[in-house]
């Protein structure tokens, strides 16, 4: 397993695990703005959050379909490194946000079957990284982190035009499989490292970490 595998940690809600997964060797902290997610954070919160985060890991947002209002005032309260698009966001409107806000921008693509690798290409043109997560299932309330995997054969070995990370039901225990399958050089986990809901369990994140980079 290559020892250079990135891991990005989402969801974070206090500065303790903040710590832990900083301690733990995660590259990338996502903060999670959807107020339907047990993992939501307002803007003060977040800037307290993110203002823990040494210099070299990455702090992301995690949006659902933001208008520039909001977009506006999450970049002039929370100190960002990544806009991470988690809705519905065309092509186009993923051009504007990159334009807008000056920042890299990460679009989300959920998988359930081929048909859904065909836009990939597409948001490859415009994105700064792509994330390749499993689509939620009919009638879910949240876009991810829904503890669910899709298959992962549908990517082995497929390459596209920009960095990509793979997420969905990702765990300590099966994310060297992950990424042993699909070559991923990229892994996300939100809900695969907690206790419960929302709470992110330090000796989770560590496994994870480490079985990501063998």
């Amino acid at each position: 397993m290559p020892s250079d595998i990135k891991v990005k940690i989402c969801g974070f809600t206090n500065a303790a695990h903040v710590e832990a997964a900083v301690a733990a060797g995660a590259s990338y902290l996502g903060f999670n703005f959807f107020p339907k997610s047990p993992r939501y954070v307002d803007f003060d919160t977040a800037a307290l959050l993110t203002s823990a985060v040494p210099p070299g890991i990455a702090k992301v947002s995690l949006t659902v379909d933001a208008d520039d209002a909001f977009l506006d005032a999450l970049t002039a309260h929370v100190p960002l490194d990544m806009l991470q698009l988690h809705g519905g966001e065309p092509p186009d409107r993923v051009a504007q946000i990159k334009s807008r806000y000056g920042l890299p921008v990460m679009k989300v693509i959920g998988v359930a079957g081929s048909d859904d690798l065909k836009q990939i290409d597409t948001y490859a043109r415009v994105a700064d990284q792509l994330l390749v997560d499993a689509k939620p299932p009919r009638g879910a309330d949240r876009p991810g982190g829904n503890a669910i995997a899709f298959d992962w054969s549908l990517i082995a070995g497929r390459r596209w035009a920009v960095p990509w990370m793979l997420a969905g039901g990702l765990t300590p225990g099966n994310v060297a499989d992950a990424i042993r399958l699909t070559g991923a050089r990229q892994v996300d986990v939100a809900s695969g490292v907690e206790s419960a809901p929302g709470i992110k369990d330090p000796e989770l994140m560590r496994a994870f970490v480490d079985n990501a980079r063998g």
